[in-house]
């Protein structure tokens, strides 16, 4: 590699890290009442130095993703400043799976090697360079063919891990929930499942009693080899994984059915992974949800109650985080999370204002939740990170986005025009009934405050009079102390 070739990729690195690292520290958001989380988290922190693979990498059978000293790869047929936003996304997700990037590297070409995703040239340049600077691991910008990951590993000499693995071990770390555990277990037996490697049929049985054509003694030859019996233990588990995550399914939709029901309202909260979604949640309910500067920090759903400022009741979802390319074994395995986007009645889709491609962010996100059938559901763009993103780009953004909302979850910036715009969105009752209810039925008086809109009260001798807008659901129940003629006080 010539000395020309060096600066240029010492620059290329250079940007990829500092933004990667810009990324990670610029909104350090931790609150008080998530420390044990965080500290639980960064207990599990890998140790860097220490060996991970076996010398003769042929030899690996099942390798865990287990990341320390890294080298990134990909390759780009668009525009470099796309392939460098992804490039520079990969290391964040890389440190966030608590390794050390050390280079990076990208290839200008139209299409994948089908032999080494690089080329032989440029994988014989990645080898060079994963032995300068000692790394242990490399990992692909894309995801991977089986075939294509040998070849490499067979080039550069140390493991290599693609993007959906990478995504798949963080996802791994983060999850807590008893769900979250099985959907991510789930995805992963899906992605390990075609990647099985084992040692031909070194281990394989034999054959044994009478074989096929009823043949015996000369005609008996390799039974199950270990591979084939790990295939078949894997596809047990991911049956068994599926049952389970079924079986929790009713506990999830019984509580939805529940809200609807009873007419409340529901807010999803969508958007790119470090967004800033969990941020705005705590800043407009109180949910004191664990937030940490990081890729995919939370991955369970959270739903808070709140109440309009005409008292009308409705909730908040967080949603797990969006991703560039996101791993379609996890949009399957979340597929029951992700339909709490699909049961709301609006979707908060939050964008990370100071990221250097917001459009990007925001296509990732529609084309996921597109698989999840939300399309109808009004949407509200909501930019976060406002006071550190440049005031050309919100300038910009504002005249694209007219609708959109600007707001800090720091300096809590916009909140109150949020909240209001929230409001203004929100599914209102709209049928209008004049009623006098018995001060002996005040559970219903209870209902319409929680479900309706009161717009005149006052109290009289035989009850509550009120003149109120009310979901259809409370009709029948008003009915009989409906008094269209009555003229309340105010």
């Amino acid at each position: 590699m010539t000395s020309e070739d060096k600066e240029r990729r010492n620059a290329m690195l250079d940007r990829v890290l500092s933004r990667g690292a810009q990324a990670l520290d610029d909104h350090d958001t931790t609150q008080g009442d998530d420390q044990f989380d965080l500290a639980e988290r960064a207990a599990l922190t890998r140790v860097a130095g220490l060996s991970t693979e076996l010398e003769d990498i042929t030899e690996v059978e099942y390798r865990q993703v287990r990341l320390e000293r890294v080298v990134l790869a990909g390759i780009w047929n668009t525009t470099q400043a796309e392939a460098e936003n992804s490039i520079r996304e990969l290391a964040a997700l890389a440190e966030t799976a608590g390794s050390e990037v050390l280079d990076a590297l990208i290839q200008r070409r139209d299409k994948p090697d089908p032999g080494t995703y690089l080329g032989k040239g440029k994988a014989a340049e990645l080898a060079e360079v994963v032995a300068s600077v000692g790394a242990d691991t490399v990992i692909i910008d894309s995801e991977l063919a089986p075939s294509q990951r040998r070849g490499l590993e067979d080039v550069i000499k140390v493991k290599v891990v693609d993007r959906v693995a990478l995504i798949l071990d963080i996802f791994a770390q983060h999850a807590k929930s008893r769900e979250g555990k099985a959907q991510v277990e789930l995805a992963q037996l899906e992605y390990l499942l075609p990647r099985l490697r084992g040692w031909g049929e070194s281990l394989s049985r034999q054959a044994g009693g009478r074989v096929a054509g009823g043949a015996g003694i000369g005609s008996r030859g390799p039974g199950e080899t270990k591979i084939e019996l790990d295939r078949r233990r894997i596809r047990t588990r991911m049956s068994k994984l599926r049952r389970e995550i079924n079986a929790m399914a009713p506990s999830r939709e019984t509580k939805r059915k529940n809200r609807a029901r009873h007419h409340v309202p529901s807010v999803a909260i969508v958007g790119y992974t470090n967004a800033g979604k969990s941020s705005l949640l705590n800043l407009l309910t109180d949910a004191e949800v664990m937030v940490q500067n990081a890729l995919f920090a939370t991955l369970d759903p959270t739903v808070r109650q709140a109440k309009t400022a005409d008292g009308l009741v409705f909730t908040y979802t967080d949603t797990v985080g969006f991703v560039r390319n996101l791993p379609h074994q996890l949009v399957e395995a979340f597929r029951s999370t992700l339909e709490e986007a699909a049961g709301s009645d609006l979707l908060l889709h939050v964008v990370d204002a100071s990221h250097p491609d917001p459009h990007g962010q925001i296509q990732a996100v529609r084309d996921v939740l597109g698989d999840v059938e939300t399309g109808d559901i009004p949407e509200l763009l909501v930019f976060n990170k406002a006071d550190i993103a440049e005031e050309a780009v919100i300038t910009g953004l504002r005249a694209e986005y007219p609708d959109a909302q600007f707001v800090s979850a720091v300096s809590k910036e916009g909140i109150d025009d949020l909240i209001e715009a929230i409001e203004d969105r929100l599914p209102v009752p709209d049928i209008d009934m004049t009623v006098l209810i018995p001060y002996e039925r005040g559970d219903l008086v209870s209902k319409i405050y929680a479900l309706g809109t009161v717009e005149h009260e006052s109290h009289g001798t035989e009850g509550t009079s009120l003149q109120a807008k009310v979901p259809t659901e409370l009709v029948d129940e008003l009915r009989e102390f409906q008094r269209p003629d009555l003229v309340i006080d105010e």
